[in-house]
């Protein structure tokens, strides 16, 4: 028995809504229309429960936030528009097997309500990545439950696993259920777009639409790290949590709009389950080649990288710090050099320390001493435990001397890093970063870790690095 009947893809811009947009919804009717066409789809569905995930609502870097309040309610007043305003029974008995199920999977979950959010310092209610979609869906019909999950910043395996077990919670509670992704794609389409312009926020949206048209899961798990940091988006994961619901069934997939008029772009696609053949469950093979990816690159480390990595493996699961190997490039022994080591679990950031100018007897031992203090003493983490080290990657950049510049005009932040300085303040960063793409993007950055106004006057200084990854 299928109790999962529908999945769809919902935009959250409020504008959309004419109580909010007004005369300006017009420049989205594409989307206004889709958004009601698959209001009507769901009503013809009668779902006993909409399990909604947004990309507004509370999010953590570890886990998944399940709203557990008896009613969930919302409004739009901080869009002119107090007087729309909602409330929805909480499907808890739904909340508690998704959450339950989750736990054996080693998925967390934040359960939220009064309480909790005000120990997060966030809120309960409902956001507008909510609202938005529900405005609509309400519409047509309100005779069901809701359960609103706030997407995490975990890896896409297991948010995709996750969408399994929303799936196998409806069966075991044998509810009637579809589940919606609300989120926009990339915020970069036009020079006046809200986050900037990039000219690859296109692009990302052309390739996750043509994978939505046909449901290629694997095409959308894969697109790479870099497109959608310049793409400026924040639907692809819910989208990835959808996309788990309905592993392994026989999906009919349809994008019913898709437009960009204010540069963000907006899609509303749905996907119906079908009577015939399941298909092949995607989740086991996904981290598989996650596993297979992480295999090869270790196979393809070089000396740098490599002495990095085991520096780390051996004080985490040790507490020993390694001195210099034999075998290493005559260079590492001879040279001195301010060196970064800069470690990531899942594409997000776990730990960049480094040196600007060199600290000790050789380049192995700054990589050595380096490589430990980003997973174990960089203060925006939690120190690297044992069980994290097969799944971080590693990058270890050399700086060569930095020189003054006189002026922004003889920065690049693809080529060069910059240094800024004020008195004792200091502030780095390297060159050719994911979503560094301006000068004055950098300079800002830098100032910000140094404390400095980029109002008061600083000294500049760029440095080229030498980049083992």
């Amino acid at each position: 028995m299928k109790n999962l009947l529908a999945g769809y893809l919902f935009p959250h811009p409020p504008i959309m809504i004419p109580e909010v947009g007004g005369r300006e919804v017009e420049k989205i009717q594409k989307t206004y229309n889709a958004a009601l066409e698959a209001s009507r789809d769901i009503k013809e569905h009668y779902p006993e429960t909409v399990v909604l995930i947004t990309p507004h609502g509370p999010v953590f870097r570890d886990g998944i936030c399940i709203s557990v309040s008896p009613y969930l309610e919302g409004d739009l007043r901080n869009f002119g528009a107090g007087g729309l305003t909602f409330s929805f029974e909480n499907d808890t008995a739904l909340v508690k097997i998704i959450m339950e199920k989750a736990g054996k999977e080693n998925i967390l979950t934040a359960p939220l309500d009064k309480n909790t959010a005000r120990g997060y310092g966030v809120s309960s209610r409902l956001d507008h990545g909510t609202l938005v979609p529900l405005y609509f869906i309400s519409k047509e019909n309100r005779e069901f439950k809701l359960v609103h999950i706030s997407m995490g910043l975990l890896p896409y395996e297991e948010l995709y696993v996750f969408g399994r077990l929303i799936r196998d919670s409806l069966d075991a509670l044998n509810r009637k259920g579809v589940v919606v992704a609300s989120g926009d794609l990339s915020h970069r389409l036009t020079p006046d777009a809200p986050a900037g312009y990039n000219p690859r926020g296109k692009e990302f949206d052309e390739k996750l639409v043509n994978a939505l048209k046909v449901f290629d899961i694997e095409g959308i798990m894969n697109i790479e790290a870099g497109l959608i940091e310049k793409a400026g988006e924040c639907g692809l994961r819910p989208i990835i949590i959808l996309m788990g619901a309905l592993d392994g069934m026989n999906v009919e997939p349809e994008v019913l709009s898709y437009e960009g008029p204010f540069g963000v772009g907006y899609c509303i696609a749905r996907f119906h389950v079908k009577n015939g053949n399941p298909a092949e469950g995607k989740a086991d093979k996904l981290f598989r080649l996650r596993e297979e990816k992480m295999k090869e690159k270790r196979a393809g480390e070089d000396p740098y990288v490599s002495l990095a990595r085991k520096s780390l493996e051996s004080y985490v699961k040790e507490g020993v710090v390694i001195e210099p190997p034999e075998g290493l490039p005559e260079e590492l022994y001879r040279e001195r050099a301010g060196v970064f080591v800069s470690i990531k679990k899942h594409g997000h950031l776990r730990g960049c320390i480094g040196t600007i100018a060199p600290t000790r007897d050789c380049i192995a031992r700054e990589i050595i001493e380096n490589a430990i203090s980003a997973g174990c003493r960089d203060p925006r983490f939690f120190p690297v435990e044992e069980d994290e080290l097969n799944h971080l990657e590693y990058s270890v950049d050399v700086l060569k001397e930095p020189e003054p510049v006189s002026s922004m005009e003889q920065l690049d932040p693809e080529r060069y890093g910059v240094i800024v300085r004020k008195g004792k303040r200091t502030g780095l960063l390297l060159p050719n970063l994911e979503g560094i793409d301006t000068v004055e993007e950098q300079v800002e950055i830098a100032c910000q870790k140094a404390d400095i106004n980029p109002k008061e006057g600083f000294q500049i200084e760029r440095f080229e690095v030498i980049r083992h990854h």
